[in-house]
């Protein structure tokens, strides 16, 4: 797990440094599309690449898997109202 405190790491993808930021995350699951607005992340300046703490991946799992219940063509989630 990575410390609360940091606000920038190092690119697993390219080396270059990462900072705190927020994104979009969307899974297309076929029947239903889920949208999950403002997700804390790491994303690179060099590249774009985007990771997820483990706390914040999980609760992203859970944020889809309840979604995958409610029986809609789209869902889209604000993380901080559910996280």
């Amino acid at each position: 797990m990575q410390n609360e405190n940091l606000t920038i790491m190092n690119c697993h993808h390219c080396g270059f440094e990462s900072e705190k930021n927020i994104t979009t995350y969307t899974i297309d699951l076929g029947e239903v599309l889920v949208v999950i607005r403002r997700v804390p992340c790491y994303q690179c300046e060099h590249c774009g690449e985007i990771v997820y703490d483990a706390d914040v991946f999980s609760n992203i799992e859970k944020i889809v898997n309840a979604a995958k219940t409610l029986k809609q063509e789209i869902s889209i989630v604000d993380y901080k109202n559910v996280a």
